[in-house]
């Protein structure tokens, strides 16, 4: 559900914040360090869309007093990073990850290029979107790609606040209907990732090699930016690319034959 909710918090989709709240609501009880985190750095992000700078804060706030003391360096460095949006921070911590560590830091450049590295193309120009024209022109061919209608509005605005012409209009009808830029043959692999085929069964469904698939599946999760089938097949519905037979199947799957 959080991953769900943070697809749609980073495209502007309706119903996230139905999404966040339950999540919220679902994840306090537990007392599950990441997934509390989690969704507050995505309540923190969605704020700061929105340019609520004092949830922002308060949001990002709440995430950091449950992981205070745990290790947790990709949360915490997530939510330290919204909080820096909102407020300045006094000192960055050595226990939080690399890649927000450059970001806090204002090394923006560095940044990008560690989120490049671990193929996470969203957090790559969300660093981008802190540099010049050049980066800010490279965040948004990511963003576009990706069908991130927020940030990438908040990118066209610090251009045009920048004098700067020729700013690219956003994703045309075809690109919204396939806002990953998915290849026809990655989306017929994420379909039947959707129904719960193996690479192996897709190998054979498709008459490939399973290096072959291991590919596919691989550039399917850069694309998305995610890191799991799971949360590929959670992308795949909020972005409504997954096939309404995908989808169906997906309720009451079948073992593929």
């Amino acid at each position: 559900m959080a991953t769900l909710a943070q697809v749609r918090v980073r495209r502007g989709d309706p119903g996230a914040d139905e999404l966040l709240d339950e999540a919220f609501a679902l994840t306090l009880p537990t007392s599950e360090l990441n997934r509390i985190g989690r969704v507050a750095a995505t309540r923190a992000e969605q704020a700061w869309y929105r340019g609520d700078i004092e949830r922002v804060a308060r949001e990002a706030a709440v995430g950091l007093d449950h992981v205070r003391g745990h290790t947790a360096p990709w949360i915490k460095g997530e939510l330290l990073w919204w909080q820096s949006r909102a407020q300045a921070v006094d000192s960055i911590p050595d226990d939080i990850a690399q890649p927000y560590r450059l970001m806090i830091a204002a090394d923006w450049r560095a940044a990008a290029s560690a989120w490049e590295r671990i193929g996470m193309p969203y957090e790559r120009a969300l660093a981008l979107a802190e540099g010049p024209e050049d980066a800010l022109r490279e965040a948004l061919t990511i963003l576009d790609s990706l069908g991130a209608g927020p940030l990438a509005a908040i990118v066209r605005r610090r251009l045009r606040a920048r004098g700067v012409r020729g700013i690219p209009r956003g994703p045309n009808e075809t690109t919204r209907a396939n806002p990953a830029g998915l290849t026809g043959k990655e989306l017929e692999v994420l379909a039947l990732i959707v129904q719960g085929w193996t690479n192996t069964q897709l190998a054979r469904r498709l008459h490939r090699s399973p290096k072959t698939v291991d590919h596919h599946v691989s550039a399917i999760l850069e694309k998305l930016g995610v890191h799991s089938r799971t949360e590929a097949v959670a992308a795949a519905f909020a972005l409504g690319i997954a096939p309404r037979r995908a989808a169906d199947q997906s309720t009451g799957r079948r073992t593929p034959s």
